[in-house]
C-alpha cells in the first residue's frame, strides 16, 4: 500500500501512524531503538503489506496491468488505489480529506526525531506540495509517478504507469472497492 492508504489504515493512535507511514523506510529487525507504539505501527505496515501481496483483489489487480511493467505492477496498484482512496474519501471517511492530511502532518512533525532521513526529507514535499490531496485528480496520479521513477537509482516503467490507469480504470477501481473493506477488516484484527 501507498502512504494515503497507510495513514488511513492507522486509526487514532499517534505512534501507530507514524510507525505505520515509517514502514517503507525501516529494513531489518526492529529492536529497541523505537518507542512500542511506533514499533507497532512499523510491524503493521509490514503486516498490511503482506496482506495485500497476498490478497486476490490486489493480484487481479496487478495482472490486469501490462505485464511490461514487471514488479513495479504492485506499485503501480499502490498508487492507483490510493487515487480512488484520495477521490471517493468521503465515502470512507467522516473526516475530510484535508484535515485528516492535516492532522497526519501535525502528528509526524511531533515525531520528528524518530524519523528516518528519507522520510524527514520526503515530508516537506508530500504536505506541504499537497501531494497526498493531488491524489484525487488523475493529473496527481500522473506527476507522483514521474517523481517516483525519477528517485529511484535504476531505469524504470513507473512515469509511463498512468496510461494503465487511463485504460483499466474500471477493473481497477472495482478491485479497490472490494479490497478496501477486507484490509480494513484486516487492519482492525491487527489493533484489536
Amino acid at each position: 500500500m501507498n502512504h494515503l492508504m497507510h495513514l488511513f489504515l492507522s486509526g487514532s493512535d499517534p505512534e501507530i501512524l507514524v510507525g505505520n507511514l515509517m514502514g517503507d523506510f525501516i529494513k531489518g529487525r526492529l529492536d529497541d531503538r523505537f518507542p512500542p507504539g511506533i514499533r507497532r505501527g512499523i510491524e503493521i505496515h509490514r503486516k498490511i503489506d503482506s496482506f495485500a501481496a497476498g490478497n486476490t483483489l490486489f493480484l487481479q489487480s496487478k495482472r490486469c496491468l501490462d505485464p511490461c511493467f514487471g514488479h513495479y505492477r504492485a506499485v503501480l496498484v499502490d498508487i492507483f488505489y490510493d487515487h480512488f482512496l484520495a477521490r471517493d474519501w468521503d465515502r470512507y471517511s467522516s473526516v475530510p480529506l484535508e484535515e485528516f492530511i492535516r492532522f497526519s502532518h501535525q502528528t509526524l512533525s511531533r515525531y520528528q526525531a524518530q524519523l528516518p532521513p528519507r522520510l524527514l526529507e520526503l515530508l516537506p514535499r508530500m504536505f506541504s506540495r499537497h501531494w497526498l490531496i493531488a491524489y484525487q485528480e488523475p493529473a496527481g496520479i500522473k506527476i507522483a509517478l514521474r517523481r517516483m521513477s525519477d528517485r529511484l537509482a535504476r531505469p524504470n516503467p513507473l512515469a509511463e504507469g498512468f496510461a494503465e490507469l487511463s485504460k483499466k480504470r474500471d477493473l481497477l477501481l472495482s478491485d479497490f472497492r472490494g479490497f478496501l473493506p477486507e484490509v480494513c477488516a484486516y487492519t482492525e484484527s491487527l489493533m484489536g
